[in-house]
């Protein structure tokens, strides 16, 4: 992995970007382990969390935003990352748009230099300030987040 986006100006964003990569991937492996094992979400009005399906449509659309909400942020072109599957497809398309999400996810940041990821002004996410590498850090871990839970879910159906 040392050589691995090699090219990038901030050690710090380049190291977001591959461990976002990892930890998707790891995440849409647990997903696909929860999907085959017929996990069911508790149940709750959180339309992100009706089916294991709208569960993996969420993580992905939100891959998707942080970047194109970091890039906004940064005064950076939009990245050109297509849409997620809608939730009826994304059991089927997942391996193939995760490919695609994250080597476009590779590229906005690559010639952003350190002083412009750390900005002397707060910029804004959803309403709360947040720094730039702030914004990596929390799309870093949507994934281990999600992931922890269908493991939990996973161990909790094995266990009698």
């Amino acid at each position: 992995m040392t050589n691995e986006l090699a090219e990038y100006k901030s050690r710090g964003a380049r190291a977001l970007v591959l461990l976002h990569d990892e930890h998707l991937r790891q995440c849409l492996t647990v997903w696909k382990r929860a999907k085959a094992a017929d996990i069911r979400l508790p149940e709750t009005d959180d339309e992100h969390y009706q089916s294991l399906d709208a569960l993996l449509h969420h993580i992905l659309r939100s891959a998707r935003i942080y970047m194109f909400r970091i890039c906004q942020n940064l005064n950076l072109p939009a990245p050109e990352i297509d849409p997620a599957p809608d939730v009826e497809n994304v059991a089927s398309q997942a391996d193939q748009y995760v490919d695609h999400l994250l080597k476009q996810w590779r590229l906005p940041l690559a010639d952003v230099p350190d002083e412009q990821m750390e900005p002397a002004e707060e910029l804004y996410f959803a309403g709360m300030p947040y720094w730039v590498d702030a914004m990596l850090e929390h799309a870093v871990m949507h994934p281990i987040r999600h992931e922890f839970q269908l493991q939990e879910l996973l161990e909790r159906q094995a266990t009698p």
